[in-house]
């Protein structure tokens, strides 16, 4: 399972959004706080171990096998419809 991690923001970019909102920075101090704020979060992200990435994977391509086959069941289900009712085309 996916590991549990606290997603709280470090006082100091708290301190450093609340003087942004405040004062008018200027667009390169706006962009420093920016980049600073992603790199922070950048940091939270927590990468899945081998075994649950394996299982991610998995997962998604029986799902994606599932869906395949509904629509693919559903297209020709409708292709037999469609030729019911205005028969086979002439040639």
């Amino acid at each position: 399972m996916a590991r549990k991690v606290i997603d709280e923001p470090s006082e100091e970019l708290v301190a450093n959004a609340k003087t942004a909102r405040e004062t008018k920075r200027g667009p390169f101090a706006r962009l420093t706080l920016f980049i600073q704020q992603v790199i922070a979060e950048l940091k939270k992200v927590v990468t899945p171990t081998r075994k649950e990435l394996l299982s991610y994977t998995g997962v998604v391509l029986v799902f994606v096998i599932i869906m395949m086959a509904l629509v693919y069941g559903l297209d020709w289900l409708f292709a037999l419809v469609v030729t019911y009712v205005f028969g086979t085309p002439a040639s």
